[in-house]
């Protein structure tokens, strides 16, 4: 069996999403998500001129090697942009394994730990009220776990994941558009002075049974986050995200020294070495890495392994720019991993990504249930995908109230 072709498609529903199409000459195609968020062309021409054409002819039952060759045989290895493009060709590998032997991949990881995946949902709000409105939406629609961000009085940008004003909250997503980022502005005194009591009165509000999630997306430092941990540990959180940069993985250390919080990092790693030492000495609770940027099936299920040796779960990241192909690769990771823990999901089942990405998988009350079609359990129209063009775009950027530069 041979790798014929390899076409590279970038545009989407809303997203640009970056899908890899690996043909064989038995007629087996497999897919693959390369997208890197807002910077979806940089992928997309590693794998058009550099690795597609070392594709060409190699067996793609062979995964595991043609993973060591295009990641040990780069001189400069890792990083995001070579970690997408290897990570779309893994699961493309992998969904063509599946579908010549007729299973889903979950039954070649090892069969299901679980029927069904928790996930949680995104609520927000431009004030605290709004919040709580939107808390209440994805209660009633069955959620038992909920990511909660709302904006802060005196802040003067409404801030992470939470919109300008206020309005339809049901399914916020930060508008991306335009190749100029648009500038937000922290402050960080007026969040720790808040943020806890909002949060007490959500744990009020939805009494003890909900699981209660919160994004600080990078911007303390080592002990603002520790204390901040200290101050929310009555709220009972399912875990606090990224209360500190993780560069420097002995920053928490502090952290833990002063708090027991669960903490969830990783969506912004790229290989096991980012986040060994964060796995093997329990500075962390959660691993939060997402199956593209780490570079496929193949290297998450290694990260995954080593996580369940030191009680670490799973939370891979569930941002809407990953396509259905990557979230349906990470559906089945999590009916797999005897380590699960949770899944961010945010709602990707439109009529448009429906045409686009025919999958079998489904989320009800709260829960994915994964598809029992052979391989990744997804598809991609073509034809399609031809409604769609590359839209350029950036994340955000973040100032102090002094324009210093901070972390996003």
């Amino acid at each position: 069996m041979k790798i014929t072709d390899a076409k590279v498609f970038v545009g989407g529903p809303g997203k640009n999403y970056v899908t890899l199409k690996i043909m064989t000459d038995q007629g087996i195609h497999g897919l693959g998500d390369a997208t890197l968020n807002n910077r979806e062309t940089l992928p997309a021409a590693y794998l058009r001129d550099y690795l597609i054409p070392n594709l060409i002819g190699t067996d793609p039952r062979n995964s595991e090697d043609i993973w060591q060759f295009f990641y040990r045989g780069a001189y400069f290895r890792g990083g995001p942009i070579a970690m997408a493009a290897f990570g779309a060709i893994d699961m493309a590998l992998w969904d063509i394994k599946g579908k010549l032997a007729g299973l889903p991949l979950y039954q070649l990881f090892g069969g299901k730990s679980r029927e069904g995946a928790m996930v949680y949902a995104h609520a927000t709000g431009a004030d605290l009220d709004e919040l709580l409105d939107s808390v209440a939406q994805y209660v009633e629609q069955g959620y038992k776990a909920v990511r909660v961000q709302c904006g802060i009085p005196g802040m003067p940008t409404a801030g992470y994941a939470v919109p300008d004003k206020k309005g339809n909250i049901r399914n916020y997503i930060t508008d991306f558009s335009g190749i100029r980022p648009r500038v937000e502005i922290w402050e960080t005194d007026r969040y720790m002075r808040y943020m806890p009591e909002a949060l007490a009165r959500i744990r009020a509000r939805f009494g003890p049974e909900l699981k209660l999630l919160h994004d600080v997306h990078h911007r303390l430092l080592p002990r603002e986050a520790a204390a901040f941990a200290r101050a929310v540990e009555p709220v009972n959180l399912f875990w606090l995200e990224d209360p500190t940069p993780a560069e420097d993985q002995d920053a928490l250390r502090l952290l833990r020294q002063h708090s027991t919080v669960p903490v969830a990092i990783g969506e912004v790693f790229n290989s096991i070495w980012d986040c060994n030492r964060l796995i093997e000495d329990e500075l962390i609770d959660f691993i939060r890495v997402a199956v593209t940027y780490v570079g496929g099936i193949t290297h998450v299920k290694r990260i995954v392994d080593l996580a369940g040796l030191h009680h670490v779960r799973t939370g891979f990241h569930g941002a809407p720019s990953h396509s259905p192909i990557s979230m349906a690769a990470q559906a089945h990771l999590n009916a797999w991993a005897p380590n699960f823990g949770i899944q961010e999901y945010l709602v990707l089942g439109t009529p448009e990504c429906d045409a686009l990405f025919p999958c079998g998988h489904r989320m009800e009350n709260g829960m994915v249930h994964v598809s029992d079609a052979p391989g990744l359990g997804v598809d991609f129209d073509e034809k399609e995908s031809g409604r769609y063009e590359y839209r350029p775009g950036s994340h955000p950027v973040v100032r102090l109230e002094d324009g210093t530069m901070w972390n996003y």
